[in-house]
C-alpha cells in the first residue's frame, strides 16, 4: 500500500471512532447529567526508511463538553442539581469518580447512594449518612444537608486540578488524576440537570462524519482497482 492509502486508513479509523462517540451522544440525549463528547484529531509524522516521511491523522483523545445543561424540577428530596462548575464525588469499586447526575436515595444503612448503589461523598470525602428518623431534610445552596434545623453533612463539589486529565469512564462517570474543591457553585434541591447534548447539532455532525467516511472509502476502492489493474497488466 502506498502513502496515500496509509494516510486514508488512519483518517478512516479516526472517523469511525468519532461516529461511535456521536452515536453515544445521541443515545444519551435524555440521560440525566450526561456530558457530550467529541474527538480531538492530531497529526503525526511517520519516518520511513527509504521513502519521504509520511503525515498521518490520529484521533488522539476525547473532548468533554462541560457546558451547563438545562435544570428540570422534580421535587425529590434527594434529587440534587449543580448550578455552575464542579461534580459530585462518588465512591465506586474502581475508586472515586465524578458525576453531574444528582439522583440519590438513602440506602438500607442510611447512606446516600446513586441508582448503581455507589455512595455520595461529602466535602471531606466521607459517605453521607441520613438518620432513619430524619424529618424535613433540606439542602442549602452551599451543599449543607440539615434535618429540623440541625446540620447532617455537606455535599462536596469537586473538579479536576488539571481539566485535561478528565476521562470518561462510561455512562455519567468521570475520573481524574487529582481533585480539588469547587467554590462559588450552588447545589439545588428537588432538581436534576439534564443532558447537555444538542440533538440537532449531533445529527448534523453525524451526517458530516458519515459523508467524510464515504468519500474516504470511495478513494480506497478506487485505489484498490488501480492496483489490481496494474497487476493484471504486468501479468499479461
Amino acid at each position: 500500500m502506498d502513502a496515500a492509502g496509509y494516510t486514508t486508513l488512519t483518517r478512516q479509523s479516526g472517523l469511525m471512532r468519532e461516529m461511535s462517540i456521536v452515536a453515544n451522544n445521541i443515545a444519551n440525549i435524555s440521560t440525566t447529567g450526561f456530558r457530550s463528547e467529541g474527538v480531538v484529531f492530531s497529526e503525526f509524522v511517520e519516518r520511513m526508511d527509504s521513502d519521504p516521511s509520511l503525515s498521518m491523522a490520529y484521533a488522539s483523545g476525547r473532548n468533554v463538553d462541560l457546558d451547563q445543561a438545562t435544570l428540570s424540577q422534580t421535587g425529590g428530596t434527594f434529587d440534587f442539581a449543580i448550578q455552575g462548575d464542579g461534580f459530585f464525588l462518588i465512591e465506586t469499586p474502581q475508586g472515586e469518580r465524578l458525576t453531574r447526575a444528582g439522583t440519590f436515595t438513602p440506602s438500607a444503612e442510611g447512606e446516600l447512594v446513586n441508582p448503581d448503589g455507589y455512595r455520595l461523598l461529602d466535602a471531606g470525602g466521607a459517605p453521607i449518612f441520613i438518620p432513619p428518623d430524619a424529618k424535613g431534610v433540606a439542602l442549602a445552596s452551599d451543599g449543607t444537608l440539615s434535618s429540623a434545623g440541625q446540620p447532617l453533612a455537606q455535599v462536596g463539589l469537586w473538579q479536576p486540578s488539571d481539566p485535561l486529565t478528565l476521562r470518561h469512564q462510561g455512562g455519567t462517570l468521570f475520573a481524574a488524576d487529582a481533585l480539588e474543591p469547587v467554590e462559588g457553585s450552588q447545589i439545588l434541591q428537588g432538581m436534576l440537570e439534564e443532558s447537555n447534548v444538542e440533538p440537532v447539532s449531533e445529527i448534523a455532525r453525524m451526517i458530516t462524519v458519515q459523508r467524510a467516511y464515504e468519500l474516504g472509502q470511495k478513494f480506497l476502492d478506487a485505489e484498490d482497482q488501480r492496483v489490481r489493474g496494474v497487476i493484471q497488466a504486468l501479468g499479461r
